[in-house]
């Protein structure tokens, strides 16, 4: 049960992305961005719900196709949001080659590892991406130190705060007899601080917003005018206002 309540976390993360992008009116791309995002939530939910190999396809291919929509956020300098540049164009089918081919993929080879390895190298190419544009890119300039620095700070956040939330599941993984067998000493509801599954869903959800926010900031500040954007917080989340509306 705690493993399906604990993607709760992750569906309201999305959502509150979800409502901020549309409430600022931010590019089409962020908010398909987090509705990608919200259906990881969905889908993990269903799959600890029912443990159907189908929910988990709902599950695990959303995480593929948003990390890999992110990393063409970052790819796509061009000035402006629309798709029309040949540049754009080729980029969005790549994008779409490369789901289409990695769900096809992993139809026939049904490996969670594979699967892991894959989201991994996308994660880490995002990394070094936003490195990038920050420190050495020609674009570099279009964003000023100020908001260099928040991006840092949001896409650092996110990128410990995954990390520690696979951290802790891996460790649930090595002692999970152990912690199951100590879960009826500490009694409910302390115990549910010892799934470490759900620990893992909650940190991954809320990395993968910070992340998802320093993602958009980046955007914004490249292909528009950073002036006309700014970082606040609404329900002690951070998230892109627009400040010309």
């Amino acid at each position: 049960m705690a493993n399906s309540l604990s993607n709760l976390f992750t569906i309201y993360f999305a959502s509150h992305a979800a409502w901020c992008i549309t409430n600022e009116r931010l590019p089409a791309r962020f908010l398909v961005g987090s509705i990608g995002f919200l259906l990881v939530g969905i889908g993990s939910f269903a799959f600890h719900a029912s443990l159907l190999y189908e929910a988990q396809l709902a599950d695990e291919l959303p995480m593929i196709y948003v990390s890999s929509m992110s990393l063409w956020l970052l790819y796509d300098y061009q000035l402006g949001f629309d798709l029309s540049s040949a540049q754009t164009k080729l980029q969005v089918t790549g994008l779409v080659l490369f789901n289409v081919l990695f769900t096809w993929s992993y139809f026939l080879y049904r490996n969670p590892v594979y699967h892991q390895f894959v989201f991994a190298a996308i994660i880490i190419s995002c990394a070094f991406r936003i490195t990038y544009l920050l420190k050495w890119s020609p674009v570099r300039s279009r964003i000023p130190d100020d908001k260099k620095a928040q991006v840092a700070r949001l896409f650092g956040t996110g990128a410990v705060t995954f990390a520690l939330g696979f951290l802790i599941w891996n460790l649930d993984n090595v002692f999970c007899d152990a912690l199951t067998k100590m879960k009826p000493t500490i009694g409910w509801p302390a115990a549910f601080l010892l799934e470490g599954h759900s620990w893992w869903h909650f940190l991954t959800g809320l990395g993968t917003y910070f992340m998802f926010i320093g993602t958009q900031c980046t955007a914004v500040c490249i292909k528009d005018d950073h002036r006309k954007f700014t970082i606040q917080t609404h329900q002690h989340l951070p998230y892109v206002k627009r400040i010309d509306k």
